[in-house]
């Protein structure tokens, strides 16, 4: 089936931009991830001259990366269908700039967890699970007359698996996070115990 404007064809894209996340045909985050991981080392480059100063104490290199570079790789995480090998590609991305900012290598043997003790940065997957929940309460507390296009207050009920679909709902991912820390879905009615609950202190 062909789109037409007047008379001009709109040609079929396999993904295409939409509000700075990259949306794929076969509604995978693959094609979002690089561009996201893409966008944090834009960013890095942009402030490796704070970043990668020697004479910067590291409590404020922590400060301006957590509002500058972090931020930008995580934009739009709340909604991802987040796999294991999406995981593993930003946390890749993100100690090779810790490490750098510490003004250390992988040829330096130090662990990840030394680094990320050193800077006081909780993994990335963390904070990913934070953003996950965190939106899950604000749409779990939305009144049922809100004007959202119709659609019905989220449950994580009845969620089947049909022709066409992506492998994983996004439920799925909200309810294994949940069961990792052991909470449960009624709580996000009550924002200060949700909060409190998902918050991670980094």
């Amino acid at each position: 089936m062909e789109v037409t404007l007047d008379t001009q064809v709109i040609p079929k894209r396999e993904s295409f931009k939409y509000l700075g996340s990259i949306i794929q045909k076969d509604a995978e985050i693959d094609g979002d991830i690089t561009h996201r991981v893409g966008v944090g080392w834009m960013k890095w480059r942009l402030a490796s001259g704070v970043l990668c100063d020697k004479k910067l104490p590291l409590k404020l290199k922590d400060k301006f990366y957590r509002a500058v570079v972090r931020p930008t790789m995580l934009y739009g995480a709340e909604c991802w269908l987040i796999k294991n090998s999406h995981i593993q590609k930003m946390k890749v991305a993100e100690m090779r700039m810790l490490r750098w900012m510490c003004g250390h290598t992988r040829l330096d043997k130090i662990r990840n967890e030394d680094i990320r003790e050193r800077v006081g940065m909780a993994p990335m997957d963390v904070k990913m699970r934070e953003a996950r929940l965190k939106w899950f309460g604000h749409v779990r507390r939305r009144s049922l007359d809100a004007p959202v296009r119709r659609c019905k207050r989220l449950t994580l009920t009845g969620t089947r698996r049909g022709g066409g679909r992506p492998k994983k709902y996004w439920g799925e991912v909200i309810r294994h996070d949940m069961a990792q820390l052991q909470i449960f879905e009624d709580i996000a009615l009550d924002r200060k115990v949700w909060m409190s609950s998902i918050r991670i202190v980094d």
